[in-house]
């Protein structure tokens, strides 16, 4: 039984479905530039009309919301939203599906080790991610060039796109460790979309707030200075880095570990 491919197969339609999803987003938002660009100057007076608070917390910067990185930067952070969602469901359901639907006996049978299943099963979610990513980025870039009115730079543009791979990354990480503590999830988007909508309103804070950042991906990568300085943040990339590699080897040692009940 080739766990991989059989993980591979099950999340396909969800894979696509996610797919469609955030670029049908990109393609709604990109769509609005030109014409915002016409009016830039309306544009500006109305978002100054915020606080500088509100404008940080929706990622606004009046500055460089001309240009179509900075303009970017702005709804990638609702694309962001969209592909997190996706990463913690994967994670939460991948490794809790033989308990919701009570065929963990059936699969704890078969001569295969738990490591080795849990493994397969990661592969095949990371790899549902970077197709995703993968298919994102070339239509981004796609889109960006068809709506661009003045050159723009693509490896800031990349960057910043690159972002919604690693944001993915660390929330399906996050979703594992949920999944193998509270294995009997009921319901896995309501979770979802629970941890998520959390993690998204203290990132909102977290503009505003320096020292939360620290506590959500949402904010682990800053836009702004991306376009200033053309890479990222070391500090939050490491941690980044870190909290996934922690959270999966926990998620490993906690799986192997633990009663599987059965039906």
């Amino acid at each position: 039984m080739n766990i991989f491919l059989y993980e591979l197969k099950a999340y396909r339609k969800s894979t696509l479905f996610w797919t469609l999803a955030l670029i049908t987003l990109l393609i709604l938002f990109m769509s609005m530039y030109p014409s915002i660009y016409k009016e830039i100057d309306e544009f500006k007076k109305l978002l100054e009309g915020f606080s500088e608070g509100v404008r940080r917390a929706l990622g606004i910067q009046v500055e460089t919301i001309g240009s179509l990185n900075g303009f970017y930067s702005y709804i990638f952070l609702y694309i962001t939203l969209c592909g997190a969602i996706q990463a913690m469901n994967v994670g939460i359901s991948i490794s809790s599906k033989e308990i919701r639907e009570k065929t963990a006996d059936f699969l704890f049978t078969k001569p295969v080790t738990r490591t080795r299943v849990l493994s397969s099963k990661v592969l095949a979610a990371l790899t549902s991610i970077l197709l995703t990513n993968l298919v994102y980025m070339i239509s981004a870039i796609t889109v960006a060039n068809m709506v661009k009115v003045e050159d723009f730079s693509l490896i800031v543009f990349f960057l910043i796109s690159l972002t919604l791979l690693f944001t993915q990354m660390i929330m399906y990480s996050i979703g594992m460790i949920i999944a193998v503590v509270f294995s009997k999830v009921k319901s896995v988007i309501s979770v979802s979309l629970g941890v998520v909508f959390a993690f998204f309103l203290v990132g909102m804070v977290g503009a505003v707030e320096e020292a939360t950042r620290y506590f959500t991906p949402f904010r682990y990568f800053d836009y702004t200075y991306i376009m200033d300085h053309g890479r990222y943040e070391w500090a939050f990339l490491i941690l980044g880095l870190v909290l996934i590699f922690v959270s999966l080897m926990t998620s490993l040692v906690i799986y192997n570990k633990k009663d599987i009940h059965t039906v």
